[in-house]
């Protein structure tokens, strides 16, 4: 299977008092770079999530969110009070960090009752906040890497198309070449009559056969042909497939260009631009695989 390295999933767990909200998107990169955003009473899951997340996937910049939200518990009647010792707590802290910078903004009372502790009634304890955060992180693992599994497999069937394309089109070339070969030879042959009257015939015959042999692009077609069904075999294989698709388009287009600057027939020639722009853009769609 083929994985994309754009995905996108999201979870949220109902703790009773609080909600945990988990959520998890990647983008194109060379190599993995795993990044986190998390609230402060979320700090321990960085090192055992990075480890889940380097277990499954082996490509892209990831970016991973966490964060508790406290909810009111269903059907309690008392009242909720704020924790006078945590106000107390955020009183000092507040008057240090005014006195170094006397110009910050003083805390809302939305933001003091939704700082940690605050409220009597919003506080998960360790054990329960660890068990639950890994519980959910493996269930949005598995649904993140479904979704980069799907957008590969829509991924893998657009390029087997282009590459599909890009083979009939050097099909048709192929038989191109020996007709255009020949026209060449006989123009080339002409040209060398009119221009030098008194060379003979076989030094004739020598001068176009050592130009035409330059100008031969049965290796350059045959290339393509073995480059394309490379691509088309490592498609089919699946896996971490991305910095091998990458080096093979380069190598396509390589050939792509050779066919182009030694062809000298126009419809080779508009064959040759015709792969360049499928070369590019199956370039493009490899960036996005793991």
């Amino acid at each position: 299977m083929i994985h994309s390295m754009t995905g996108y999933a999201a979870a949220s767990r109902d703790l009773g008092n609080a909600m945990l909200n988990l959520e998890i998107k990647s983008v194109n990169s060379r190599y993995l770079d795993i990044g986190f955003r998390l609230g402060e009473e979320l700090r321990f899951l960085e090192m055992p999530l990075r480890e889940k997340i380097g277990e499954r996937i082996s490509r892209g910049k990831i970016e991973c969110r966490a964060y508790l939200l406290a909810q009111p518990m269903q059907g309690s009647a008392h009242e909720r009070t704020p924790s006078v010792a945590r106000l107390a707590e955020l009183a000092q802290l507040e008057t240090a960090v005014r006195a170094v910078l006397p110009q910050a903004k003083p805390l809302s009372v939305a933001e003091v009752l939704r700082w940690p502790g605050v409220l009597a009634d919003d506080t998960v304890s360790a054990e329960t906040l660890h068990g639950a955060a890994l519980t959910l992180f493996a269930e949005l693992l598995d649904e993140f890497v479904a979704s980069r599994a799907r957008e590969g497999a829509k991924l893998a069937e657009v390029l087997l198309a282009a590459v599909a394309r890009m083979g009939d089109h050097v099909g048709d070339a192929e038989p191109l070449l020996p007709a255009a070969l020949t026209a060449y030879r006989e123009r080339l042959a002409a040209k060398l009559r009119e221009a030098v009257a008194n060379l003979d015939e076989e030094r004739i015959r020598q001068e176009v056969g050592v130009f035409a042999a330059k100008i031969d692009v049965a290796e350059e077609i045959a290339r393509l042909s073995t480059h394309l069904d490379e691509v088309e075999r490592v498609l089919r294989k699946g896996g971490a497939v991305g910095k091998r698709l990458d080096f093979l388009t380069q190598e396509l287009n390589r050939e792509a260009n050779t066919l182009a600057s030694k062809s000298v027939a126009a419809q080779v020639t508009a064959i040759a631009l015709e792969l360049k722009l499928l070369i590019e853009q199956l370039r493009e769609q490899v960036q996005n695989l793991e």
